[in-house]
């Protein structure tokens, strides 16, 4: 059994769930053709950089990219400033490394009903045979910004740390007729053993 799947053995009887994960989230602005070259520094890290609306997890990192010739890297929290220091060195020249983790706030959502509960208020078709495991998209659920990331049994949702309160209200009230269940934190490094095909 999978990390992910015992943490979801704890969400039995449920259709849906969700929960809080932590992360460390850097962000990589290519400068102006540089691209190649930063997807070579990425490389050399052991993060394959993305193209553009997928995801792609190596090493315990998940990389993804929602704008051209930008990506979110997301690991396990470590000390604070520790990843953008490090990619900020790795990239200089070819990338501008902003620093995230602060900014953003993660959510993991899962469960048979979970796609259901977030068309109530999103407008993506997220049927799997169209929002596959490794796709990306940015959009707009109950009227914040919102990254969904879909991994093969579950979703990552993140939105600004400014309106993660009033999201996760709104997915716990939403949720409620599919018998959502609000767990504790889900740890990244399960994450680590998603793979997209």
């Amino acid at each position: 059994m999978s990390a992910l799947e015992q943490h979801a053995a704890a969400g039995n009887g449920t259709r849906a769930r969700f929960g809080p994960c932590a992360t460390d989230i850097i962000e990589l602005a290519a400068h102006r053709g540089r691209s190649v070259e930063l997807a070579a520094v990425a490389a050399r890290r052991g993060l394959p950089l993305p193209a553009f609306g997928r995801a792609a997890v190596c090493g315990g990192q998940l990389a993804i990219s929602t704008r051209p010739e930008r990506w979110l890297l997301m690991s396990p929290p470590a000390t604070p400033g520790l990843a953008h220091a490090a990619w900020q060195q790795a990239c200089a020249g070819t990338a501008a490394v902003i620093e995230l983790s602060s900014g953003l706030a993660v959510f993991y959502l899962a469960g048979a009903d979970s796609a259901e509960v977030l068309v109530r208020g999103c407008r993506l078709d997220l049927h799997p045979s169209v929002f596959p495991a490794g796709h990306v998209a940015a959009t707009t659920i109950a009227q914040v910004a919102v990254i969904i990331v879909q991994l093969p049994d579950a979703r990552l949702l993140l939105t600004p740390a400014t309106t993660a309160r009033h999201f996760s209200e709104w997915l716990a009230a939403t949720g409620a007729p599919f018998g959502i269940s609000q767990t504790g934190a889900v740890p990244f490094a399960a994450l680590s053993g998603e793979q997209f095909s």
